[in-house]
């Protein structure tokens, strides 16, 4: 079946196969290349055996889900020779009588199976104001320069007018996908200009003349309270990119899965600024890159997860499942064009270096589509950290099928009332930000939240980080 990688994606295009129609798989060797908007990956065998079929062949795009091959044991016995094709579409023999005891008919043919299993393509968004439309080419998946281009790829190219030579590839192998087609779209309206194929808009795009047509229905007037949006000269209009697109339906289905709540605790980072001022330029010198906050709050969270297991926890139907181990789930932004979440695998396990190291190597790999698809499966609890941009209060979304994600805001110096050795209270200057959770609130009740947020302020202002670095 077509894998989920990555919570937002819904559909891949499969880049090349690495087996043949007859050959022998062994159980997780790779089987197949698949591309999506943001992983180009290897995907194993989940099964040893013999490779029967191939339903989805090497360019086709296809939802997550679909079949894409056919793994048998190699046991069956070797099927009939097909008929000669001549004979296979010659027109049936008349129906014989009823006690006539005719061959049964004969099995579908692996064209007939693979319109069966596979969806229809999704239809293509209208081509944008400005762009010229044209009918999808009838060619085969090759370009007219010898690229290997995806039917949707082709289609979104033709629709909009736009020659693969204009647009560069950012898949395997230089291969265009759908998202640098979208992307192309977009620079377009940046630039003001269209494609080079399409007409350049004035202010609005005129509608083109056209053959008369029957009067469409009218239109039914808005609400009082609406207000149709109409762009006004200067304006930039544009479509959403995929991963925008595909955002979106993630949040949306997020805010209507969840009984979203949110809770946030000023939380006092002196203690980790300590370390970081005395060990951060030998970290740097060991590792190659600086010591953030990022990775002491990662820490910290995994470390009261065991005392409120509840929020390393996903909504399964009716039920809560509390998971065994915390598979650490660290937002990425890929460049403000989206977002991707790969995942520590048993974070409890991890120190604080080994941490550090992670969260870098998988912003680095994601950053560059080189994460594979275990980078990105199995997350049971998330942070997105906005910190570095200064942000003060972050109200994040649900990375279903999860119950919490924890957000981390920028820390800055401020004047705070701190109790001295002989119990009195003085105003030190201290590194302080606001650590937040939204929650689902289902699973948990707010209580619950404070208490962890709590303990993670906890851990984060008693722990012995040195040591441990």
């Amino acid at each position: 079946m077509m894998p989920q990688l990555g919570e937002t994606v819904t559909e891949g295009t499969i880049t090349r196969w690495m087996k043949s129609v007859g050959d022998s798989v062994e159980r997780d060797e790779p089987l197949f290349e698949v591309s999506t908007d943001k992983v180009d990956t290897e995907v194993p065998s989940p099964a040893a055996g013999v490779l029967t079929e191939i339903v989805v062949p090497e360019g086709e795009t296809v939802d997550v889900g679909t079949r894409l091959a056919v793994i048998g044991d190699g046991q069956a016995p070797a099927a009939e020779p097909a008929a000669p094709a001549a004979e296979v579409q010659a027109p049936a023999e008349p129906a014989a009588p009823a006690v006539s005891t005719s061959p049964p008919p004969p099995a579908a043919t692996p064209q007939a199976i693979r319109a069966e299993v596979v969806p229809p393509a999704p239809q293509a968004p209208p081509a944008p104001p400005g762009f010229a439309a044209q009918a999808p080419s009838e060619q085969d998946e090759t370009a007219e320069d010898g690229m290997l281009l995806s039917p949707m790829v082709r289609r979104l190219l033709a629709e909009n007018g736009i020659s693969a030579s204009q647009v560069r590839g950012t898949g395997l192998g230089g291969r265009i996908n759908r998202a640098d087609v979208l992307s192309y779209i977009d620079a377009q309206y940046a630039n003001g200009r269209p494609s080079s194929t399409g007409t350049a808009p004035s202010t609005l795009p005129a509608a083109a003349p056209s053959a008369p047509v029957p009067p469409a229905p009218a239109p039914r007037a808005p609400a009082p309270t609406q207000r149709a949006l109409v762009p006004t000269a200067g304006d930039s209009v544009g479509p959403f990119s995929n991963v925008r697109r595909r955002t979106a339906e993630h949040m949306v289905r997020s805010k209507q899965t969840s009984p979203h709540a949110f809770i946030a605790a000023e939380t006092d980072f002196e203690n980790v600024e300590r370390v970081r001022r005395s060990h951060g330029g030998r970290f740097r010198a060991e590792e190659g890159f600086s010591l953030t906050y990022l990775p002491f709050v990662a820490r910290a969270a995994v470390e009261a997860l065991r005392e409120y297991p509840h929020l390393n926890a996903s909504v399964a139907e009716d039920s809560l499942v509390v998971h065994s181990e915390v598979n650490l789930g660290i937002a990425v932004d890929l460049d403000y064009e989206g977002l991707i979440v790969p995942v520590i695998h048993r974070a409890e396990e991890v120190t604080l270096r080994g941490i550090a190291r992670r969260v870098r190597d998988l912003a680095d790999r994601a950053r560059t589509r080189q994460l594979s698809a275990d980078d990105i499966a199995g997350g049971t609890f998330s942070i997105t950290n906005d910190g570095p941009f200064g942000t003060y209060f972050t109200v994040p979304i649900i990375n279903q099928p999860q119950v919490a994600i924890l957000a981390t805001d920028g820390i800055k110096r401020r004047p705070v009332v701190v109790t001295t050795a002989d119990g009195t209270e003085s105003i030190a200057i201290h590194s302080v930000g606001v650590l937040g959770m939204s929650w689902d609130h289902r699973a948990v009740d707010g209580a619950y939240v404070s208490a962890y947020l709590r303990r993670v302020g906890e851990i984060l202002g008693s722990r012995d980080w040195a040591a441990e670095l």
